[in-house]
């Protein structure tokens, strides 16, 4: 096993992306040739293309120092280089969160740091990533492997500082080590690491995020706040011969544990270092039989399925990837973490793909093909019925194009009175967008600001935050009292229009304020830990209350953000599958009817009105034809669901368990 095979899956996993993207431009090429585009489809289809271009997968790794996190991504990646990459001796030297990842824009390798004096200025460090002039920029040659080395050393850079300095900047000073000097210590040089250099893996659309222990996880909130929760998958560092230590655990229990609950993470626990328990003279047998006893008790003390903790040394297993040792790199079981990398992470993205982009666009299809084939029978049924009435077929002609004509008013009528409801859905969706519009929240945290600058204690800081954090609550409960509205009034909607003319495998789409309830309330659990916390209390820690404050508004404007673009884009297109469908009919009976009257003027001729009904049925069964193999693609399984019918892969089990997280 190696990282060949994940390499592999990501492939796949990209492929079958470009195919949905190809089969969406056909899509709308064929929605534009038939008459059937309207503009809420085309937004549709746009966020579907930007959603498959723009996504990415992303694994950090967290623990405290000396686990062997940085070990580990360099055994995983970076084997080929045939040495350490990345620093990883013995001790801290992870200073700063190190993000890894390929950008395609750019023309050249870099590594570039923002100095940890930033953290004085009020951006966070998603703002200065739009601001490469505040970096320091370290040109990279990826060909080169000590010029990587010299480099990367530069990312766990220290510097002096008076303590004093050191504690405005977040740190505590227990947790630096001296200089020897009286009153200064060692802090990291820098806040924040962005490497983009291209590797197979992260050309593919991968990205790693290196974190360090546990201080610089308390100190830069953006991490816990906003990194760490859009990760897809969380890699937990212990260390097979201590176990689960006191801080381990806290950080576990503050950071990690509940990422597992309400984001699309999964969460891996590595006990590295089970080098240590070899033992050549009491046997494998004996060695295998504590190492399993570790992952057991570790399973039990974070709560998560022993199969979820992998034993396994990256030290070895990047010794035997170097000397092309098959026998060690077996016996490291660095193969668990790959095999689980592979069948769970990808696995998970395909689904949450499958969910957002080729089932909503199977549903479209389907009733577009439902619809085709009720024409098609139609005008097969006329056929007949002319062939029948050779003699008179010219006043047939005209009952038909009658009947037709018929029909189509009463699609022209449906579809007005879809839009009649789209104007009161509309309506019901300004009272959503009143009940989360941005001035409320901006009032909630001018309201918060001010109690914090008036008074920054004990029980100023507890007050403000209760108050700020209940009346975001209140304003989310008042917005889903109106979506509980707007629900059963699409709901109806649906129920009707299904009596009429039903729609295949399309459900009433309900908007759901659930999600953000729950991402509010983790976000207020944070803050609770904060406020709580007696260090954080202290007069000297105003500067990283401060940062910890305004990265909390951050995230919170950026969730208001995105509920307010959910709520406008739920409440203009909720009704666009019922639109799509009576436009669809409407625009097939118009086509009709004008092929009917055509055949009832131009000609007296039975055979010449045969050969052009001919003609439109072989057009009509064309569009179905393409339209079904639109739809193969679409149905086409995404390459874990092959894989698992290939090997027997457990993988309806994976997807139960990353479903219940997501």
């Amino acid at each position: 096993m190696s990282m060949e095979r994940l390499g592999q899956q990501v492939d796949a996993y990209v492929g079958w992306k470009r195919e949905l993207l190809r089969e969406i431009t056909r899509y709308r090429s064929w929605l534009e040739r038939n008459r059937l585009i309207s503009d809420t489809l085309s937004t549709r289809l746009e966020r579907a293309q930007r959603l498959l271009r723009t996504d990415h997968i992303t694994l950090a790794f967290v623990g405290e120092f000396s686990r062997g996190k940085t070990e580990l991504i360099n055994c995983l990646f970076f084997s080929e280089y045939g040495q350490r990459i990345l620093p990883s001796q013995a001790g801290r030297t992870t200073m700063c969160p190190t993000e890894l990842f390929h950008d395609p824009r750019s023309e050249r390798s870099y590594i570039r740091l923002l100095p940890i004096e930033s953290r004085m200025a009020e951006a966070s460090v998603a703002q200065f990533k739009r601001a490469p002039r505040h970096w320091v920029n370290i040109p990279l040659d990826p060909s080169d492997p000590d010029n990587m080395v010299q480099a990367f050393a530069q990312v766990a850079r220290t510097k002096p500082m008076p303590v004093e300095q050191a504690i405005q900047l977040g740190f505590h000073p227990d947790m630096l080590e001296a200089t020897g000097r009286p009153g200064e210590v060692l802090v990291p040089a820098w806040r924040h690491a962005m490497v983009n250099f291209d590797h197979p893996l992260l050309r593919k659309g991968l990205r790693i995020l290196d974190t360090p222990g546990l201080n610089a996880l308390g100190s830069e909130p953006e991490l816990t706040l906003s990194m760490l929760p859009s990760a897809q998958a969380i890699v937990f560092l212990l260390s097979a011969d201590t176990g689960v230590t006191a801080s381990d655990m806290d950080i576990w229990q503050q950071h990690i544990r509940q990422l597992d609950e309400d984001t699309q993470a999964h969460l891996f626990a590595v006990l590295n270092k089970i080098d240590v328990l070899w033992d050549d003279l009491a046997g494998e047998g004996f060695v295998q039989n504590a190492i399993r006893r570790v992952q057991e008790t570790t399973a039990r003390q974070l709560g998560i399925s022993s199969e979820d903790v992998l034993p396994l040394s990256a030290k070895q297993a990047l010794l035997a990837k170097v000397r092309n040792d098959s026998e060690l790199l077996a016996r490291s079981r660095v193969g668990a973490l790959e095999g689980l990398l592979c069948d769970r992470i990808i696995s998970q993205k395909e689904r949450l793909m499958e969910e957002n982009v080729s089932n909503q666009l199977m549903a479209l299809l389907q009733n577009s093909l439902h619809v085709l084939n009720l024409r098609l029978e139609k005008v097969r049924e006329q056929q007949a019925m002319l062939d029948t009435h050779q003699q008179d077929n010219g006043q047939m002609l005209f009952e038909l194009t009658a009947r037709t004509k018929e029909d189509h008013a009463r699609h022209h009528r449906r579809l007005l009175g879809l839009k009649t409801n789209q104007r009161l859905l509309k309506r019901q969706g300004e009272a959503l967008r009143s009940a989360a519009r941005a001035e409320r929240l901006d009032e909630h945290l001018e309201r918060l600001r001010r109690e914090l600058t008036g008074s920054w204690t004990t029980l100023g800081i507890n007050q403000g935050i209760l108050k700020f954090f209940h009346a975001v609550e209140m304003d989310l409960r008042s917005l889903e009292h109106e979506a509980d509205l707007a629900n059963k009034m699409v709901a109806a909607i649906y129920q009707r229009h299904n009596e009429e003319n039903p729609l295949q495998g399309v459900e009433a789409p309900q908007f759901n304020v659930q999600r953000y309830l729950r991402e509010l309330a983790q976000l207020r659990e944070k803050a609770d830990q904060f406020r709580l916390h007696p260090i954080t209390l202290l007069t000297e820690q105003n500067q990283l209350g401060k940062r910890f404050f305004d990265t909390l508004v951050l995230e919170l404007v950026g969730m208001h953000q995105r509920l307010r673009l959910e709520v406008s884009q739920w409440a203009s297109e909720a009704l666009t599958p019922l639109m799509q469908h009576t436009l669809e009919h409407k625009q097939l009976l118009e086509t009709h009817m004008l092929r009917l009257k055509a055949l009832a003027q131009e000609t007296q001729l039975t055979r010449q009105r045969g050969q052009q009904l001919e003609r439109y049925t072989e057009e009509l069964e064309q569009q179905i034809a393409e339209a079904n193999d639109m739809l193969r693609t679409f149905r086409r399984p995404s390459p874990m669901q092959r894989m698992a019918k290939v090997v027997n892969l457990p993988l309806a089990a994976h997807r139960r368990r990353g479903s219940e997280s997501a």
